[in-house]
């Protein structure tokens, strides 16, 4: 929410002052860097780097404006599958291949952000993620399909991104990833930053920020493990990073995978990665809010034809 805020780095090793801003905040890292780069991120009075390393018990300053509406156009012709709903916020299972907010790539209103501008007719969401991004609490690639919570005001944005940041939110993925998975329960830890070779891809190298991902087998296939994923931190790109780590890539990732996986099995067309449950405090009350979506239609076609395959050998 606007306003100044008085930030003490907690304990642990040293890090760039914009990434410890934000996992404070919650606000989003790049939201975060465009304020500092105004100057409204200070030390002891004085304007600071965004790439600035500071040391656990150092204090900074933040100045967060008043947001103020971007010419952001609704889109009525993208249509929304609304999960759930109450006064706080919506849980919407979002197709595969709709991008989430508006981005240096994505100006011309064909986002999630379009079609919920239009489904609420004028109505405010939270604000305090930056103007782009009205009500986005997180976000999924554009090639996930899912579920997706957004928020309705701003102290439900606020009591969201804090559930998120303390770990309290559950989602659970459903993957199709390459390969006979030996252990039926698992659990990936391995740091991820960016690739030092390929700037626009993550990887996992040793001076990245921690990540956990936990597993179980859902069906086993010829070829082809389905994965029941927890996302216990929530770091780019996470879950397609390590599964391709432990030589698991997600069945048609075109930008971690490798030969068949990248192809899939046969009727595959897209990333076969579906965020498929979510659990929750309620922001107003804290009940607990439990919401599921099935696989979209052409991924269950998918697993229908390996099932077929198999029962006809």
């Amino acid at each position: 929410m606007p306003g100044v805020r008085t930030i003490r780095v907690p304990d642990g090793p040293s890090g760039r002052v914009d990434r410890v801003v934000a996992d404070a905040t919650g606000l989003s890292r790049s939201y975060v860097q465009k304020l500092i780069s105004d100057g409204r991120l200070t030390a002891d009075g004085e304007p600071i780097r965004a790439n600035q390393i500071v040391s656990a018990g150092a204090e900074v300053r933040l100045d967060v404006p008043e947001t103020v509406p971007l010419d952001l156009l609704p889109a009525p012709d993208i249509p929304l599958s609304i999960i759930y709903e109450d006064d706080d916020l919506l849980i919407v299972d979002k197709p595969s291949g709709l991008v989430v907010h508006p981005s240096a790539g994505h100006h011309d209103g064909d986002t999630l952000v379009n079609a919920l501008l239009a489904r609420a007719g004028g109505a405010d969401y939270g604000g305090i993620a930056g103007v782009a991004r009205p009500g986005i609490v997180h976000r999924l690639d554009r090639d996930t399909s899912g579920l997706l919570m957004v928020a309705k005001h701003d102290a439900a944005q606020a009591s969201l991104m804090a559930q998120l940041k303390a770990r309290r939110v559950r989602k659970t993925y459903l993957a199709l990833v390459l390969g006979s998975v030996s252990a039926a329960v698992g659990r990936i830890e391995a740091p991820i930053g960016r690739d030092p070779k390929h700037r626009t891809r993550m990887a996992v190298v040793p001076d990245g920020r921690p990540s956990t991902t936990g597993y179980r087998v859902h069906e086993r296939f010829d070829g082809w493990t389905m994965l029941e994923l927890d996302l216990v931190t929530g770091r780019t790109h996470q879950i397609r990073v390590h599964l391709d780590a432990i030589g698991h890539p997600v069945a048609g990732d075109v930008v971690y995978g490798t030969g068949t996986s990248r192809k899939g099995p046969d009727g595959l067309d897209r990333l076969f990665l579906h965020a498929w449950r979510l659990e929750l405090a309620a922001p107003s009350d804290g009940h607990l809010v439990r919401a599921t979506a099935p696989l979209p239609d052409e991924l269950e076609r998918v697993l229908t034809g390996m099932r077929a395959q198999a029962e006809a050998r």
